[in-house]
Formats: C-alpha cells, sequence, structure tokens
C-alpha cells in the first residue's frame, strides 16, 4: 500500500481554475505517478462563476465526472447537452473522437468536481455519454456504491475497461472492507474526512494505491466520502 498525500499532488491555479492532479497531467509530470492500471487521470478541479473549458476533442477514452459541489454544464458534439449535480454520475466515451465543452453553470458559487480518466480496453468504438442520478451517494451508508462496471451490472454504468468503481459517503465509525484478489490492484481516492485505512491515517485528497492481492480495510471513519477503483493487475 503508498499513500499520496493530497498536499504532493500537482497545482494548477489560473485564476478561474484551481486544480489538483493525482497524476501527471498536461504540464505537471511525475514519473512517480503515471497512473494505477488502466486508471489514468483523477483531477480535482474548482471552477469559479462564469468559468469553464471550451470545446476541445478527446478520443479512445472513458471519462468521468463526478460532482462535489455545484453544478457543471455538459455540451457535445454528439448533441449531449445535461447539468451535473451531486448525486449524479456521468461518462463521455471519446472513442473515435467526440469535441465537448464543460462549464460551471451557476453565476454565483463554484463547481467542484473529479474528472477521471480510464485507458479504455476496446479501441475506436462509437463515441458515448451516459448519465445516472444515485440518491444513495448523497447520505452517508454501511458502504459505497458500485457506480461503473464492466458490463454494468446492478444499477451501474458500463465502462469499456474491466474495472469496478464504487463510490460514496461511509456513516461515522463505520467499518468497510474490500476483499483483495491476486490478479487485481486498486485505488482508493479520498474525498472528503477522514479514516484509517489498513491502520494507516488519510484524509481529504489523499489517494491509496494497493497492490495485487492486498485487502482494503477501512475503519474509524468521519465524514468520510470514498472513490474506490477495482482495477486489473495487467
Amino acid at each position: 500500500m503508498n499513500i499520496r498525500k493530497a498536499s504532493e499532488r500537482g497545482q494548477v491555479n489560473l485564476g478561474w481554475l484551481q486544480s489538483q492532479h493525482t497524476f501527471s497531467f498536461g504540464h505537471y509530470y511525475d514519473e512517480r505517478y503515471m497512473g494505477q492500471g488502466p486508471l489514468r487521470v483523477i483531477n480535482q478541479d474548482v471552477v469559479q462563476p462564469g468559468g469553464g473549458f471550451s470545446e476541445h476533442g478527446h478520443a479512445n477514452m472513458e471519462i468521468i465526472s463526478y460532482v462535489l459541489k455545484g453544478k457543471l454544464a455538459h455540451k457535445d458534439s454528439e448533441g449531449n447537452e445535461s447539468v451535473i449535480r451531486p448525486g449524479d454520475v456521468q461518462k463521455m466515451t471519446a472513442g473515435t473522437g467526440i469535441r465537448h465543452s464543460e462549464f460551471n453553470h451557476s453565476k454565483t458559487g463554484v463547481v467542484e468536481f473529479l474528472q477521471i480518466w480510464v485507458v479504455p480496453n476496446q479501441m475506436n468504438v462509437a463515441p458515448g455519454y451516459v448519465q445516472q442520478h444515485f440518491a444513495q451517494l448523497l447520505a452517508p451508508a454501511e458502504a459505497p456504491t458500485l457506480i461503473f462496471s464492466a458490463d454494468g451490472s446492478g444499477d451501474s454504468l458500463p465502462v469499456y475497461q474491466d474495472i469496478k468503481v464504487l463510490a460514496g459517503k461511509l456513516a461515522d465509525d463505520s467499518p468497510w472492507q474490500y476483499a483483495g484478489n491476486a490478479n487485481r490492484i486498486g485505488w482508493l481516492q479520498v474525498v472528503e474526512g477522514r479514516a484509517l485505512i489498513n491502520g494507516e491515517n488519510v484524509s481529504a485528497g489523499d489517494g491509496v494505491a494497493f497492490a495485487a492481492g492486498e485487502t482494503v480495510d477501512v475503519s474509524q471513519t468521519t465524514g468520510l466520502h470514498v472513490l474506490y477503483f477495482d482495477l486489473p493487475a495487467k
């Protein structure tokens, strides 16, 4: 297990945008942190009122937006337009190519969200867009909710990669375990709060990498909100 402390992330401040990069991205480069398996990007972005990312293109990437605060407006070249709020889960399949823009939908408050990129296991598929509201993400529970999976099992959304993504807020002092598998690695991103992870203190913004076979043991939770990525080891 390796802890990536929040304070060590790459920092970007453009005035309208404050961004913290867990992995190498754009002008920020750290050869130690190039991703975890197919998980390539976790950026925590805070966008000021009126700010946003003008239209730009992507290809062959699964791009997830997970809103923590405020409202994020999305528009793309496939004709999709939406507003993403806390509790909503959104994924854009770039595939053969797609152009999109993202802006703060509010004129008064900031929008804060995680932008997550996953390298797909199928190239040059048709571009696509999915969005779904998970009410269980808004209130503390005993365990995170499955929001993405390769086969879209349960209420989860499908993703072009052999991964599972779980998210949610854990009730205070609510222990949670995720069993290790010799063929799987993991990444746990702490969104809010604090806890012990396998006996080590973690807090908001920290990320934890798990080697193949390692079990995730979460305890002594206080205001904890996490995303956990179950990833192929190879």
